[in-house]
């Protein structure tokens, strides 16, 4: 059995029955099920949702991806040996903490294996709601321009890279491209600032004005929750980005959701607490891997400058990274997981195999 075989590349394949395209993101794959598999599924699974609520599986995968690129390996490997379990693992053991401490239900209704979960639909909230507890990354950037304003916070003077901020910062930025909001740029990944939220809450998609100060509060607590479990196992939650949706109760009301990931090393920076406090920077998440990147290539500026995305996406497709580069990833990614949950993250022989296996038993979705 080869590494390769190990790692769930293509996700988008698999015979689950739906009348829908099969979405695919950079890491996720998406399978709407049909309006009988899903009221069937509600039904004989007891989800807490209403009967006519549409479901999907959503498949995770290894694929990685920087600097909005998928990378791969030599010797056929076309992503992270263990990578998508440890995500899932993660965002499973962060989101039952906080239904544990009543802050908010997600979208996940049920885990098959370690690579899926059934989701049931919401309506997203337009906003990548970031949370930073540390400057470094895109706000380090910006300050050392001059920048004293992001995202409508006025930033003091004299702060140093990597260093704890006076407080928690709330700096959103939009999720997808929206057009027509005065004052928010027509791209994906802007940074906002709460007053343009205020201003056209209905174009974020929130459902009442009341509901910004409920998405503020949810995500700060997430946020502690999170950072106060990592201070436990002795690292530091550095910064992380939520995202939020609507779905019906069984009243048939609207509800403000946790959605996708949370705390993951995809979607966060989680540093060593022991080496910070000696001085250094280890990290914990995928941010070690875009480091690995700019270092393995001789012109780093192909992977930062948005203006030369023609020859960033070629050169990942056109280069093969060293597989011990990969395994290295896989470490950081398994030995986190592994840290948070407390349990082993265990590598399928064929995980593709297991899940149709599993669809297909337990759950009649694949004919």
């Amino acid at each position: 059995m080869s590494l390769a075989d190990q790692v769930l590349a293509v996700n988008n394949d698999l015979p689950i029955r739906t009348d829908k395209p099969v979405h695919s993101g950079k890491v996720r794959s998406v399978y709407w099920l049909t309006n009988s598999d899903s009221k069937r599924l509600i039904k004989e699974k007891g989800y807490d949702v209403p009967s006519d609520t549409p479901l999907a599986i959503m498949v995770i995968s290894d694929r990685i991806s920087a600097f909005d690129c998928i990378w791969q390996g030599e010797g056929g490997m076309r992503g992270v040996p263990g990578k998508g379990a440890a995500l899932n693992a993660i965002s499973n053991y962060w989101f039952s903490l906080f239904k544990a401490q009543g802050l908010a239900d997600s979208h996940i209704l049920d885990i098959p294996h370690p690579f899926i979960w059934i989701v049931q639909k919401a309506k997203p909230v337009m906003i990548e709601a970031i949370c930073r507890q540390y400057i470094t990354g895109s706000m380090w950037r910006a300050y050392t321009k001059g920048e004293r304003n992001f995202c409508g916070i006025e930033l003091p003077e004299g702060l140093e890279k990597d260093s704890k901020l006076p407080e928690l910062l709330q700096t959103p930025s939009t999720k997808g491209i929206l057009t027509g909001i005065p004052g928010v740029p027509a791209v994906d990944d802007v940074n906002i600032t709460r007053q343009n939220i205020e201003d056209n809450y209905e174009a974020f998609n929130f459902k009442s004005k009341d509901d910004i100060a409920l998405y503020e509060k949810l995500l700060k607590e997430g946020f502690d929750v999170i950072s106060g479990a990592l201070e436990k196992i002795g690292q530091i939650f550095i910064d992380t980005k939520f995202e939020f949706g609507y779905v019906k109760d069984t009243n048939g009301q609207d509800k403000l959701i946790y959605m996708d990931e949370v705390g993951t090393p995809d979607s966060s920076r989680i540093w060593d607490g022991e080496e910070y406090r000696k001085g250094h920077v280890v990290e914990n998440s995928k941010e070690g891997f875009r480091q690995l990147l700019l270092k393995h290539f001789p012109d780093p500026d192909i992977l930062l400058n948005k203006d030369r995305m023609d020859e960033r996406t070629a050169l990942a497709r056109d280069n093969e990274l060293p597989a011990d580069v990969l395994m290295q990833v896989s470490k950081t990614y398994t030995d986190i997981a592994e840290k948070i949950t407390g349990e082993k993250i265990t590598l399928s022989d064929n995980p593709k195999a297991e899940i149709i296996d599993i669809l297909k038993v337990q759950y009649q979705l694949i004919d």
